[in-house]
């Protein structure tokens, strides 16, 4: 027999499913209380009832663990390969908080610092493992940019060629140009 959730958490989870749904799909400054209600089928006053404001509501439903392999395990010149691999499955797995994050880091001061925060502290934290740490963040940073960059073109713009270029190509290709930045 299923164990019953008392209404208000199951609520709260259809808020918190159509508030990444929204954000993914227009971003922070284009997403709205009123949208989000409507797509969890709720009154809007419910969703300020739960979250009190559209900032606190996104904090809550964007965050994101990069679940970055143990790259020390993989060998080294395989690394960026593998990393761009990574990010382009994690992209692609049907979650949307990343999406969300990166649609509205490019307008809103807070999404901005909590998308540098994740790579500072995940992606830089795995760099540190592997290379001198005195390095780390500058390589993190390099990474960064060629996967959020990537990110960009290929699920929030939509380019044509980025988004129907061939997984493996992307591997090759961008996977040599983080691979030169983890040896720098």
């Amino acid at each position: 027999m299923p164990i019953k959730q008392p209404k208000s958490s199951a609520t709260r989870e259809r808020i918190e499913i159509a508030a990444r749904k929204i954000f993914a799909e227009q971003g922070y400054d284009r997403a709205t209380i009123r949208t989000i209600a409507t797509e969890a089928n709720i009154h809007a006053s419910m969703v300020m009832r739960y979250f009190g404001s559209k900032e606190a509501l996104f904090s809550t439903v964007v965050q994101f663990d990069l679940r970055l392999p143990d790259l020390t395990v993989i060998p080294t010149a395989e690394r960026g390969p593998a990393l761009v691999r990574h990010f382009l499955e994690r992209w692609e797995d049907g979650e949307r908080e990343l999406t969300a994050l990166l649609r509205a880091a490019v307008s809103h001061p807070a999404a901005q610092a909590r998308m540098a925060g994740i790579f500072e502290e995940q992606l830089a934290s795995a760099m540190r493992t592997m290379t001198e740490p005195a390095t780390a963040s500058r390589r993190a940073t390099l990474i960064a940019s060629q996967m959020l960059g990537l990110a960009l073109i290929r699920y929030v713009l939509a380019f044509d060629t980025a988004r129907d270029m061939d997984f493996e190509t992307i591997v090759t290709a961008v996977g040599a140009t983080v691979q030169s930045y983890l040896k720098s």
